[in-house]
């Protein structure tokens, strides 16, 4: 999905970002990834992106140390343009992300605010300023393989004639995003160079889960 604003290379997008850790959570190029904000430093976040450029930087914590106030951080995350935004009777707002590209953080600022600003920079994924780009050399069939098997085994029911529909692109993208897996699998799809390794990186993950997932029962003694 594209956005209103413009975003050709690196050079149009903001140096300075707001981050939001988040485990879990994967946002790439062009997906769209909803928020539920409900804690007043990022409501505050929120209102100040929207008053701005609406970008803001989704980044995982490292686990190393994710117990500190302020857990240590990736080094990559992706920024994403805020490109729905709704007001709660509640006091939450519901926002969807578009992604713009990924960033590599060169550090953090001291800041008197609430949440947690970095200098970034995209130089190092210009190619996700292009839409589609390495389609061509995707698994697709193994991928798909990998999703039905992941299915089957889980019990699962999915939209197969949207998934047949799908450009590559937005079919492992999308996949990575909702898939189910632990805090460094995504960030080995986030940091993946291109969609094809994207692409391995989910189908062996996705294999390795299913491996464990059929064990042996446990015996009683």
């Amino acid at each position: 999905m594209s956005t209103h604003a413009s975003y050709k290379g690196p050079a149009d997008c903001p140096a300075v970002i707001p981050v939001f850790p988040l485990p879990g959570a994967l946002l790439l190029p062009r997906g769209q990834m909803p928020l539920n904000i409900f804690e007043p430093r990022y409501l505050s976040m929120i209102d100040d992106a929207m008053r701005t450029d609406r970008i803001i930087g989704m980044i995982q914590p490292d686990p190393e140390g994710s117990g500190a106030a302020n857990p240590k951080l990736y080094r990559v995350g992706c920024a994403g343009r805020i490109t729905q935004y709704a007001e709660t009777g509640d006091g939450r707002y519901l926002v969807s992300l578009t992604g713009v590209s990924r960033f590599r953080v060169e550090s953090e600022l001291a800041s008197t605010s609430a949440y947690r600003r970095c200098h970034v920079s995209y130089d190092a994924f210009a190619v996700d300023f292009e839409p589609r780009a390495g389609e061509e050399q995707v698994d697709r069939d193994g991928v798909l393989k990998a999703l039905r098997d992941f299915v089957e085994s889980n019990d699962l029911k999915v939209d197969w004639a949207g998934i047949d529909e799908a450009p590559d692109e937005a079919l492992v993208n999308a996949l990575c995003m909702m898939s189910p897996f632990g805090v460094r699998e995504k960030q080995a799809m986030l940091e993946a160079p291109d969609l094809k390794t994207r692409a391995e990186i989910l189908i062996a993950v996705t294999q390795m889960e299913l491996v464990r997932g059929s064990g042996p029962e446990p015996t009683m003694q």
